[in-house]
């Protein structure tokens, strides 16, 4: 393919839909179709599908100081997702990029976050490629903005007494990720303060913040991120609680917070894995997370079926060695659209 088409609603922060990185080798044998061969640019009469939509934008790193070129990512996913063997019943759609013109984050985020709503309207799973960290808030917003019209459109207006509640949904947020991203968004809104903003929008709303932050690094988060965590309710695990012995638990962990929500939002922060396998990251860790530690954990995730939303943030292509950070990120999205 190499092509490109507007989006179905154009904007200045969404570029036209750049079908030229799916490209890679036609196989002659049936039934051996790659991704490249299948994905089709998102248009409005699209069956219901995935819908991959990119957040081309690094100012959410660059204020929290952090190494610029994430705005990228979304290409390099691609590019690695391209000649991936095909293994999906359902469509792919590719819904472009929202992109981040210089320092306009807020811009960019309430652009994405109208962008992922209009998605979940038309039945479509969006994943998100990012981009910085900054995206769970957008993403996270589109979520709420869907169910909230969802909700009008139901003539749900009264506040319910019992969970499940269409009024207060519970929508968990689960991040695998080093660092909380809990800081202060009073001082500077950046890629270290989205589950902070989303406590802050839940309680405006008056909705529950549910929050599970799997692969915490003690050393890259201070004690009152900690704090602030315990606070909240969070549920965390460390990186030092990723052994082969404690997989099991882990999952069986993860599976009560699940149970205890009506909605899922899955992100996943590609420094959560150790440097060897994600150089190219906005913060390289110096422990992590292995993939194969992880992919049971997305797997539960996907399968509960109530995962609605997902992203993937802080692919940093300036930084990736052999595009191998940009590879372990396309195998994300080839686990996670996995049909079931």
């Amino acid at each position: 393919m190499n092509e490109k088409t507007r989006t179905a609603s154009a904007s200045d922060n969404m570029s036209a839909i750049d079908m030229s990185p799916w490209q890679g080798r036609t196989d002659p044998e049936p039934d051996s179709d790659r991704w490249h061969q299948r994905i089709q640019p998102l248009a409005p009469s699209a069956v219901p599908g995935t819908a991959l939509i990119g957040f081309a934008c690094d100012a959410g790193v660059a204020r929290n100081q952090g190494r610029i070129g994430a705005a990228g990512g979304p290409a390099a996913i691609r590019r690695a997702l391209a000649p991936l063997a095909w293994h999906r019943q359902g469509p792919v759609h590719d819904a472009g990029d929202v992109v981040c013109q210089g320092d306009a984050l807020e811009e960019a985020q309430h652009e994405l976050a109208s962008q992922v709503a209009g998605l979940l309207d038309n039945g479509h799973r969006p994943l998100v490629l990012g981009g910085g960290h900054e995206v769970a808030f957008a993403s996270w917003s589109g979520l709420a903005r869907h169910l909230e019209n969802h909700q009008a459109l139901s003539g749900s207006a009264e506040p319910c007494q019992t969970e499940p509640c269409k009024a207060r949904p519970r929508i968990g947020i689960i991040n695998l990720d080093a660092h909380f991203d809990l800081r202060d968004p009073s001082h500077v809104r950046s890629s270290g303060t989205p589950f902070a903003q989303i406590a802050d929008s839940c309680s405006e709303r008056g909705w529950p913040f549910r929050y599970a932050c799997l692969g915490v690094s003690r050393a890259a988060n201070t004690r009152a991120l900690f704090q602030r965590a315990k606070s909240l309710g969070v549920l965390v695990r460390e990186d030092r609680e990723f052994t082969p012995t404690r997989s099991e638990a882990l999952v069986r962990d993860l599976g009560r917070f699940i149970s205890r929500c009506d909605h899922l939002y899955l992100t996943i922060d590609l420094d959560v894995l150790p440097g060897a396998e994600a150089p190219g990251v906005s913060a390289p860790a110096a422990r992590g997370v292995s993939l194969a530690m992880l992919e049971p954990l997305i797997e539960a995730v996907r399968d509960s079926g109530k995962l609605r939303l997902a992203d993937i943030a802080e692919l940093n292509p300036e930084f990736d060695q052999d595009n191998r950070t940009a590879r372990v990120a396309a195998r994300l999205v080839h686990l996670l659209t996995l049909d079931t």
